[in-house]
């Protein structure tokens, strides 16, 4: 079973709920990526700076973005969670950061298993200082590794949403061979 490929993704329940790879877990320093040709995960790195991933930090399944890799995401929870395990998020916003890859998106997403988190659907609805955390935390974990990363401010779950819906066509049109993988 590859992690990218075999899971499925029913496009017309993403509003409610969607599946994440977790990739790294939430208070982690090694980053985990997937290997796209084999679906496990390799160690890209150990974070340079005195920082942890604030959240569970993977992808979706059968997506596609243009920086070549599928579509992260980062799932709130109370707790961490073991990589490459799947668990079922709902969208409650974006953060757009820009790296030297280009426009690298990340739906940030909530737990529906988790009581603590399930009943959030809106970014807003966070307390403020985690919200500032988690932007803080993607504009310092490169730092040391003399890379500049630019994030902007959070944007809703529609907005959210349509980046998803966009992915999900562009891994379909790359599968097809419409597009090549980078």
């Amino acid at each position: 079973m590859h992690a990218w490929h075999d899971i499925y993704v029913d496009d017309h329940v993403i509003e409610e709920v969607f599946p994440v790879v977790v990739e790294v877990p939430m208070g982690g320093k090694n980053k985990y990526e997937l290997d796209k040709e084999t679906g496990f995960l390799r160690l890209d790195r150990v974070l340079h700076s005195a920082v942890y991933y604030p959240a569970n930090y993977g992808f979706i399944p059968r997506t596609f973005c243009d920086d070549g890799d599928p579509l992260d995401a980062l799932v709130l929870g109370q707790e961490p969670v073991e990589p490459l395990t799947i668990v079922e998020g709902r969208a409650i916003g974006l953060m757009r950061m820009r790296d030297e890859k280009g426009i690298d998106d990340k739906i940030l997403a909530v737990s529906v298993r988790d009581p603590a988190f399930a009943e959030y659907t809106n970014h807003m609805q966070l307390p403020g200082y985690l919200l500032r955390e988690i932007k803080r935390f993607f504009e310092d974990y490169k730092v040391l590794e003399n890379k500049q990363v630019v994030v902007e401010d959070f944007i809703g779950p529609d907005e959210a949403l349509g980046v998803l819906r966009d992915s999900l066509d562009l891994y379909r049109q790359m599968r097809r061979g419409d597009l090549k993988r980078r």
